[in-house]
């Protein structure tokens, strides 16, 4: 597998002409790339040590509105800057995109040169920091779930999102045939990403007509974040190049099934799993068990940054494979936590409450956190639920955006972990989805009351 670009051969490429733009990009609160593209000439010889964006990208929605109400940046202090910071470590060939490279950026305040608290990958890190001291590190994957549409993005928007109609025509659960239908897209995805560094392990259709799976290798957390974040932007940019939409909304038709981004997860101790015990029935080790019961008693709270918007509740519906418990089971896919490979050295957690659009370094972030608080305060784990989990009414998912807001905002456990200010922050974030969808007046109140009401 191609290796990470190293700078003195990303030099030898831009002297070559090889190479002509490098994309200097940093992860937005959202989940997305947001950057420059440089001159490669001039990053080799000065961009690479860093460059500047406006401290509101940090502090906006989707639609890159400027809300009020943040501590961090408002119009009151002027929009300054942010230093984005190169992480060479992440210098990586962009093999769809003709003569470009790209490097990933820690965002960093341009007075202090400190990092932004609530930048995700520094909040990624801060929980990294805390498991490395306590003698962890560790080991995640996450999958990536999508939709594919006949037509390009540009023709769905000027059709107004409406009459849309998948790339395929059936589920196609583990089906060859029809993607092999979706190979001019899949095929290209697979091989440029193996190209650019990431681990690709492969892709299969998902369970509804036009829903695609990409599968990356487990890594240590922080190159899972990064490998899923540029996984998804080359996604919606191939698929733009061969003239198709993708799409990571959780729930885009409510006869459809959702998507989902599952989280795997264990802790490792000195190259070995710290999550096996040869010795338990199941193959759990103690701190297992204490890790996945903090994960279970604070879900609640860290729900928001597995399901960051309206549309992420839609998706928690009985007999979808998409939980609606905080509950664990044994390889039982109707749960909200998996264990998966049992009784192996590969034992672990699946999570598989996210949706196709958390933001994986959030994600990751507040389960660590959840994680290490379980461990430190030795929590019980329950037995695991058998049967249909969706029967019962115990350790219900946050219904709706608004209860995930309002435990994100009450959690002592996340305000230690990761501080008053990022909280408040995220907690704002979640207003603003709040305050302008209850603005909105949607095409079913009109067809349900415009004459009955």
């Amino acid at each position: 597998m191609t290796s990470a670009l190293t700078f003195d051969a990303l030099e030898d490429q831009v002297e070559s002409g090889e190479v002509d733009t490098v994309l200097m990009c940093f992860v937005d609160m959202q989940g997305r790339l947001m950057g420059k593209r440089l001159h490669a000439r001039h990053f080799v010889e000065a961009g690479w040590e860093e460059t500047h964006c406006c401290n509101y990208l940090l502090a906006t929605d989707l639609e890159m509105d400027t809300p009020g109400g943040y501590a961090s940046t408002s119009w009151q202090s002027g929009y300054g800057d942010y230093v984005m910071k190169s992480d060479l470590d992440t210098l990586r060939p962009v093999p769809w995109l003709e003569g470009t490279a790209m490097v990933l950026c820690d965002v960093l305040d341009h007075h202090t040169h400190e990092p932004v608290p609530h930048s995700p990958r520094t909040m990624l890190k801060r929980q990294l920091a805390r498991l490395e001291a306590m003698g962890f590190d560790a080991i995640m994957a996450t999958e990536l779930e999508f939709f594919l549409f006949e037509k390009s993005v540009d023709e769905i928007r000027r059709n107004g999102f409406r009459d849309l109609a998948p790339i395929s025509g059936y589920n196609e659960d583990y089906h060859i045939f029809q993607t092999t239908k979706e190979e001019h897209v899949m095929r290209p995805l697979r091989n440029h990403l193996y190209a650019a560094g990431i681990p690709v392990e492969g892709t299969k259709g998902e369970a509804e007509a036009g829903q695609e799976e990409l599968n990356i290798r487990y890594a240590p957390a922080l190159d899972t974040a990064d490998h899923h974040t540029i996984a998804k932007h080359a996604i919606k940019e191939i698929a733009w190049q061969q003239g198709h939409a993708a799409t990571f909304l959780p729930k885009w038709h409510r006869d459809r099934v959702g998507s989902s981004s599952h989280v795997h997860q264990s802790l490792w101790h000195e190259g070995a799993s710290a999550f096996f015990d040869e010795g338990d029935e199941l193959g759990m080790s103690g701190v297992m068990k204490h890790y996945l019961a903090g994960l279970l008693k604070y879900a609640p709270d860290y729900t928001y940054f597995l399901a960051p918007y309206i549309n992420s509740y839609k998706r928690f519906q009985k007999g979808t494979f998409a939980p609606t418990r905080t509950i664990w089971s044994v390889d039982n896919r109707t749960a909200g936590f998996r264990l998966c490979a049992e009784g192996t050295k590969a034992v672990r957690i699946e999570c598989r409450i996210g949706g196709s659009d958390l933001n994986p370094y959030l994600a990751m972030a507040a389960q660590l956190a959840a994680g290490l608080k379980g461990i430190e305060e030795a929590l019980a784990l329950d037995p695991p639920a058998e049967g249909d989990t969706y029967e019962g009414t115990s350790g219900l998912i946050p219904q709706n955006l608004r209860d995930a807001h309002k435990a994100l905002k009450d959690s002592a456990m996340l305000r230690a972990a990761m501080g008053d200010d990022v909280i408040d922050h995220y907690a704002r974030t979640a207003e603003v989805e709040l305050e302008d969808f209850d603005r909105v007046v949607t095409d079913y109140e009109i067809a349900r009351g415009f004459e009955r009401a």
